[in-house]
């Protein structure tokens, strides 16, 4: 601010958005950018375990490489959805009532109107498909192939066992922050 400049409550709120709004926008870019990392690992982990003498045990890497991108993608994506329910619960009305209720509709409107998209539901249940089969279905898979194939011995039979009980819980973690409920977000009354 600049010297002599008048500090408001509207001002404050304003910039408060501003400033949350660019670490949606980060954590967006970063979350987003999970998914690709995650891609890129299960490639590296299958093309190490398929060179020449066929490491088959090295697809044991997969399952904790894809709990760990996999969680830091599920809380980054929750910060997200934080961000936005923060603006929409909290910032938004204290600037409503700064404006005595009139503009009600055009205070950070789009924080509502784009969580009321007839598709958004499909959508989410899609992204939680995506996110199942990306960070679970594809480390229980390597963990079945290397049941399958590769030398199953007690010691990594153990460690295969306790990743599968990981990728449950991570799972299980998916779905609870899925957000697949339907319930669309009514902009209030005034």
């Amino acid at each position: 601010m600049a010297a002599g400049e008048q500090v408001t409550a509207a001002g404050l709120l304003i910039t408060e958005y501003e400033r949350i709004k660019d670490e949606q926008r980060a954590r967006i870019g970063f979350r987003d950018n999970l998914l690709y990392a995650t891609l890129a690992s299960m490639a590296a982990v299958i093309a190490a375990a398929l060179q020449g003498d066929r490491r088959l045990e090295l697809l044991l890497l997969l399952p904790p490489v894809s709990v760990v991108l996999g969680w830091t993608y599920l809380v980054n994506d929750d910060k997200i959805s934080a961000i936005g329910r923060y603006v929409r619960d909290e910032l938004r009305p204290q600037l409503v009532a700064l404006t005595d209720g009139r503009g009600d509709a055009c205070v950070f409107g789009w924080e509502v109107a784009h969580r009321n998209d007839h598709r958004r539901t499909s959508r989410k249940w899609l992204q939680l498909a995506v996110d199942l089969l990306a960070f679970c279905l594809a480390p229980v898979a390597a963990v079945v192939v290397f049941w399958t194939v590769g030398p199953v011995g007690a010691p990594l039979l153990a460690v295969s066992l306790a990743e599968l009980v990981v990728i449950a819980v991570l799972g299980w973690q998916i779905v609870l922050y899925a957000d697949v409920k339907g319930a669309r977000v009514e902009p209030p009354v005034t």
